[in-house]
């Protein structure tokens, strides 16, 4: 441990400590988190002696640079629903945005003789704030409650506004660099947290990707945010080249987790507002029952899309990523 940092960490909470250091703290930086007193945040490396990158920052909420177009207020809209029954039960317009199969009577349920749209999320107590298992398989986008509605933070419907319940620990893997894992078992449907970081224009992506290559550097920490585009889209933000995401700098515990070609998390586009829709959120929820101390993977390239020839291509697979998942059906390459 540098003497600075040493310096910081036994002068946490003095008024005197240097707020530079502070600021550059990974600590104090979870600790700041609005979850962290119910849901902490833990670092622990009993495989090696290193820490991490002392230029990483955390933060909670992504940060959308000034040249990604944001929405004006006139275009955003809330439900008007004056209590959270209603957003259950009475046609709520977030709800009304979810894809169902209108000929599946699993998909819309009876009550008092009338017909309603299902949330996203189980109900009732011993399954609440769960994701219904449709939306676990079709990896629709979830449409919540958000800052411009009227019902309040416990509305069913703003599971993922509402934050992560869980807690979570960033540990040294003795294979795979750094990896996240949760002390307490994780229900199958439960969110766990989304991927946050630099909001960025799909030029800026580019233009760190190629930085990136010239230094030779494998890991990229970068997510586009293309479940909504499309080249005939009215919405002219639809119709340009995706946002992009990107958390190599800062990000929040989820930047850590680790690849695998059989995950136990999938990643779940979540829309509050429809105007920011270019911008929609990653959550991460989890897709089987998780016990405690599993370590958290998902897959990095969506069931190894477009690997199956080149992973056969002695001439490709020399460039191409070494996968180390372990798993029974590793595909042998992540990409």
């Amino acid at each position: 441990m540098q003497a600075a940092q040493r310096e910081h960490f036994h002068n946490h909470g003095r008024p005197d400590a240097d707020p530079h250091d502070k600021n550059n703290c990974h600590w104090c930086q979870i600790r700041a988190f609005r979850t962290h007193h119910d849901s902490p945040i833990s670092i622990v490396n009993k495989e090696t002696n290193d820490a991490l990158n002392p230029k990483f920052r955390f933060i909670e909420r992504s940060i959308i640079h000034d040249d990604v177009p944001v929405p004006e207020a006139s275009f955003r809209a809330g439900c008007n629903c004056d209590d959270d029954k209603q957003c259950m039960y009475g046609g709520c317009q977030c709800v009304g945005e979810m894809i169902h199969d209108e000929n599946d009577e699993e998909d819309i349920e009876q009550t008092s003789g009338r017909r309603r749209r299902r949330l996203a999320y189980h109900t009732r107590a011993a399954k609440a704030e769960v994701l219904r298992s449709e939306f676990l398989l079709s990896r629709d986008p979830i449409y919540e409650c958000h800052e411009g509605c009227s019902c309040s933070m416990d509305c069913p419907n703003r599971v993922v506004q509402r934050g992560r319940t869980v807690p979570l620990q960033i540990f040294r893997t003795l294979d795979r660099g750094w990896g996240v894992r949760c002390p307490l078992p994780i229900r199958k449907g439960q969110f766990v947290d989304c991927y946050v970081g630099e909001v960025i224009t799909s030029e800026e992506a580019n233009r760190r990707r190629e930085i990136a290559t010239m230094a030779k550097k494998k890991e990229v920490y970068m997510f586009a945010l293309d479940k909504y585009s499309d080249p005939e889209s009215l919405d002219p933000l639809l119709r340009a080249e995706p946002m992009e995401v990107d958390g190599e700098f800062m990000s929040g515990p989820t930047r850590f987790i680790n690849h695998s070609c059989e995950p136990n998390l999938a990643i779940f586009a979540r829309v509050g507002d429809l105007a920011d829709r270019h911008i929609h959120d990653l959550a991460f929820f989890a897709i089987k029952d998780i016990p405690q101390n599993e370590e958290l993977t998902f897959d990095y390239t969506n069931k190894g899309y477009g690997l199956e020839e080149d992973r056969h291509d002695p001439s490709k697979t020399k460039y191409m990523t070494k996968c180390l998942c372990g798993s029974a059906n590793c595909r042998g390459f992540i990409w």
